[in-house]
């Protein structure tokens, strides 16, 4: 069965780092797009980073540009995102999500997420 297991959050001051992971598994990881996606309550799920199936190629929300840094593992099946200088305004649920790169038929799988508070 497919499954992206997110860890690493918790509650964090500002101006903190925190770091998370996805460790994937049930599907073939190498050939599929990973993003970081995170969701405020009520605000719309928005998307924070993306990178390309081999690692080449990373894309950043601008309110995270130069704070975060996202990478991959394709030999260990992970994905982190590094968040550094974290504001009030990054709290929320972050989920990981991968996408198939070959669209059809199209393939989505989403984690369950994790909470990432960032308050003094």
């Amino acid at each position: 069965q497919v499954q992206l297991v997110e860890s690493g959050g918790g509650l964090v001051q500002p101006g903190g780092s925190l770091i998370l992971s996805c460790a994937a598994s049930g599907f073939t990881f190498s050939t599929y797009a990973m993003s970081w996606y995170r969701q405020a309550p009520g605000k719309e799920r928005e998307l924070v980073a993306q990178i390309t199936s081999t690692g080449g190629s990373t894309k950043y929300a601008d309110s995270v540009k130069g704070r975060f840094t996202m990478s991959r593992d394709n030999d260990k099946n992970m994905v982190y995102l590094q968040m550094n200088s974290l504001q009030p305004e990054d709290t929320a649920v972050y989920y990981c999500n991968a996408a198939r790169e070959i669209l059809v038929p199209r393939r989505v799988y989403w984690g369950q997420g994790t909470q990432v508070t960032v308050s003094s």
